[in-house]
């Protein structure tokens, strides 16, 4: 009997032994997957020497959205080929430019005539870059993809950006009423 009881008390102890080592193991937390590191925005020394050989600020801002485009593209041809660390460094050139150009413009006069005709074609030619943007990041892993979602963000600020600047001055709008009762037309003919 009592070698029944100390292999019946072995294997309880066992057993508890078991289950108190497996059920460690399941507790401890997962590791959060690791993130890239966010680009970082800068405009290349040769895109830099390009933009400050321009004079006239209308080939300036042209210039500058070339070499944003040219960064989209190259990112684009980048992420075909799975290249995920080299497309994000190009991402933070193309964000330094377009952060160059948007810098650019808010230094001039906003009343003149030419600076909102410069917002205004900032505006057309982000507005053309922001789905190619939400294309990559769907063919983008999620370490990755963050970064592009951001860029989109930051370019559809960007553009919000362009079109208050260009219409600052010429939008009135009405201050909310809510007092105020709509006029019903009168269906009543005397």
């Amino acid at each position: 009997m009592r070698i029944r009881l100390a292999h019946i008390s072995s294997i309880l102890s066992v057993t508890a032994a078991t289950l108190i080592l497996s059920t460690s193991g399941n507790a401890q937390p997962e590791l959060p997957q690791l993130l890239s590191p966010p680009p970082m925005r800068y405009v290349a020394p040769n895109d830099r020497s390009q933009l400050a050989a321009t004079k006239d600020a209308k080939a300036r801002i042209r210039l500058t959205i070339e070499l944003a485009q040219a960064r989209l593209t190259q990112m684009e041809q980048l992420t075909s080929q799975k290249s995920f660390a080299d497309a994000s460094e190009t991402l933070g050139n193309y964000l330094g430019l377009i952060e160059d150009a948007m810098n650019f413009v808010a230094g001039m006069t906003r009343d003149k005539n030419s600076t909102r005709d410069l917002y205004r074609h900032l505006d057309i030619s982000l507005r053309a870059q922001i789905p190619r943007l939400a294309v990559m990041r769907r063919d983008t892993p999620a370490e990755y993809s963050i970064h592009l979602k951001a860029a989109e963000e930051f370019v559809r600020s960007a553009r919000s950006d362009a079109l208050d600047s260009f219409y600052g001055h010429t939008v009135l709008r009405e201050p909310p009423n809510s007092d105020a009762k709509i006029a019903e037309p009168d269906t009543k003919r005397p």
